[in-house]
């Protein structure tokens, strides 16, 4: 290339940037953190009152936190079905889906987009294709955590 072809060039990627800059949307990361903070904290809250609710109609702690997984679950497959936890999740991030109703709302999103190709070779072959490697690694840990726990005793 020629010395005058080269700073053409440069110009041109001067440019380039300078155009990019001023379209380029602006970072709302604060914002974003502070939505996933409040839903994330709205989700145990609510987690918190269901088993508070189940200590208090006599439940033990054991079965009242198994009773409130079992709502939570329930409740956020529900609203992934009826297509609101997805909205939640466009404006909560990370919020709506580091609780355990992220979990379901992997397993039921992934259902429905395969439910167009049957039941049993879409949903039923299909639906831990998102889940799949949460469960993996779920079932790796909690084995590894008992055999530690069992070699400790």
């Amino acid at each position: 290339m020629t010395e005058k072809s080269q700073e053409l060039k440069n110009i041109e990627m001067q440019e380039y940037d300078a155009m990019v800059q001023r379209v380029k949307p602006k970072s709302q990361v604060f914002k974003h953190c502070i939505w996933a903070f409040i839903v994330g904290g709205l989700i145990c809250v609510l987690g918190q009152m269901l088993t508070n609710y189940f200590l208090s109609q006599g439940f033990k702690i054991n079965d009242a936190g198994s009773a409130t997984a079992v709502v939570l679950v329930f409740l956020a497959a529900l609203f992934t079905g009826l297509g609101i936890y997805d909205e939640l999740g466009k404006r909560a991030g990370a919020g709506s889906i580091v609780p355990i109703t992220g979990f379901a709302n992997a397993i039921v999103a992934s259902a429905l987009e395969f439910k167009r190709e049957g039941y049993i070779f879409g949903v039923g072959a299909r639906i831990f294709s998102v889940a799949g490697p949460t469960l993996l690694f779920g079932f790796v840990v909690s084995t590894l955590i008992g055999l530690i726990k069992i070699v400790l005793r």
